[in-house]
């Protein structure tokens, strides 16, 4: 059987990031890599978007940026500008070439379809590869959406929707978002944050035309991608042994208010990448748990009041935009984390932390 200094089971995202930070870096110049991916072909599945709050290797994939964004509830509407943090969409096509081409130049990089190929033995394995057995009664953030072009001028490229509240609900937390890459194409996508195994609310496809033709006035356009996927809102409590650790979403990469991940993922890359010759003994790199204890309270105060998710999102950005953008984004400081705190319904989120 075959032998690997490092194996990355699963060549996604997480997989994908975190050869490439250590090819280019030169840290597999020495050593081996055999990737375990079973897909034939990498075509465009998804879209990461994000506040760029740090520097990553992907802006050449940056489908389009903006610095201006909205919130709409059924009541209101609020404009938020983003300048010093834009808000950045990665095109995974792009994404995919960008490193495929940079790896395959490296012979000591193998791509093999089953893991049964290899003598694990003697490598260190980084698992992306998530187990989500018997976890579909936990809260999801599940999505479809469709990238559309109109016939004429319809939209405002300069301005994202990043959550419209002004749909039909059903007793869960549902909201379009809206990404106008030209004045003629965008991303609108239907996302729901409920447990995944609710089939009632997987009717997508009506969804998206209601809203195109009832909310938009939207009647003639051309359909030219589709995606689909559920992000966890809950940990995954991998165990680590000596010799693997998990990355990704299976390493609990995730913000679970939110659901980015793309981000993280980098930053996990590069801690991985900065201490790869000492691998079996450093510390796991994590999300900062304060994010996870604020975030588990916001998710119970929206399972049990899901009608709120509206107003909370609203409140947060009555904060200043860079504290609340540094709060989603895992990057803010104590008083910023109490700005956020103090703008949330106080009764409701004591109650949950009672």
């Amino acid at each position: 059987m075959r032998e690997f200094d490092y194996i990355i089971i699963g060549g996604g995202c997480a997989g994908l990031s975190l050869a490439y930070e250590l090819e280019i870096y030169d840290k597999l110049k020495d050593k081996t890599l055999a990737i375990i991916e079973p897909r034939e072909d990498y075509i465009r599945d998804k879209t990461w978007s994000f506040w760029k709050v740090f520097s990553h290797n992907f802006d050449d994939c940056v489908k389009k940026s903006w610095i201006n964004f909205t919130i709409n509830t059924p009541n209101d509407t609020k404009f938020v500008n983003c300048e010093p943090t834009p808000y950045q969409t990665i095109d995974s096509g792009m994404f995919y070439e960008k490193i495929l081409s940079k790896l395959k130049l490296n012979k000591n990089i193998q791509f093999l379809k089953n893991i049964d190929q290899i003598d694990k033995s003697n490598s260190f394995v980084f698992n992306s590869v998530p187990n989500f057995e018997n976890r579909k009664n936990e809260l999801w953030q599940h999505f479809y959406g469709v990238e559309i072009e109109t016939r004429k001028d319809f939209f405002d490229e300069e301005i994202f929707n990043l959550m419209d509240f002004n749909c039909d609900q059903r007793n869960r937390v549902h909201f379009f978002y809206t990404l106008p890459f030209t004045k003629k194409t965008a991303l609108i996508e239907s996302t729901w944050i409920s447990e995944l195994n609710n089939n009632s609310l997987n009717d997508y496809e009506e969804q998206i035309d209601d809203y195109l033709c009832n909310h938009l006035n939207l009647r003639q356009c051309e359909i030219h991608f589709k995606e689909q996927g559920a992000i966890p809102l809950f940990r995954q409590n991998n165990v680590n042994k000596s010799n693997e650790i998990y990355i990704g979403s299976a390493g609990d990469m995730t913000r679970l208010s939110t659901g980015y991940t793309f981000l993280n993922i980098q930053e996990q890359s590069r801690y991985i990448r900065e201490n790869i010759e000492n691998i079996k003994n450093i510390n796991l790199f994590k999300i900062n748990s304060k994010y996870d204890f604020l975030d588990k309270i916001l998710l119970r105060v929206l399972k049990n009041n899901p009608n709120e998710m509206g107003n909370i999102f609203f409140k947060v950005f009555n904060s200043k935009s860079k504290t609340a953008i540094n709060f989603l984004s895992n990057k803010s400081n104590f008083f910023e984390d109490l700005e956020v705190i103090l703008k949330m319904p106080k009764w409701k989120f004591l109650k949950e932390l009672i």
